[in-house]
């Protein structure tokens, strides 16, 4: 005969076959957002992996104290190095997003040229400096 100890700890084990079921789901959630911001930012995802490190309560944008999952993964610009990024989900809700640093490539102008900020200043006055010369 099935007795209340029995019923409870079905659903105990339900709920915990649900919550980890779910958890899979935010992983992958995490996994895509991992990618999407290492191809923003012109790193590679190593091993197309992140990795569950801890449960915690960390602060969401408003401040709020909120229970988070927090991923790991690694990433290299190089190809010589490992650096290390980590991803906190809310729920299905992406939290902060950061990466070891890291160096990087910065951008060559689209033309070639660079434009030295006190040159141009000199050929394009303010617009109040054009009132007082007229």
């Amino acid at each position: 005969m099935i007795d209340l100890l029995d019923v409870l700890l079905l659903m105990l084990f339900a709920t915990c076959c649900a919550w980890l079921w779910r958890g899979h789901g935010i992983r992958e959630r995490a996994l895509l957002l991992a990618k999407q911001h290492c191809a923003r930012l012109d790193v590679e995802l190593l091993d197309g992996n992140v990795a569950f490190r801890r449960l915690a309560l960390v602060r969401d944008n408003q401040g709020r104290r909120r229970l988070a999952r927090l991923y790991d993964f690694e990433f290299t610009v190089t190809g010589e190095q490992r650096l290390c990024g980590s991803v906190q989900m809310f729920g299905q809700r992406p939290g902060l997003i950061t990466l070891d640093a890291h160096p990087f490539h910065a951008p060559e102008p689209a033309d070639g040229k660079v434009i030295q900020l006190d040159d141009w200043r000199r050929t394009h006055p303010k617009p109040d400096e054009q009132r007082r010369a007229d």
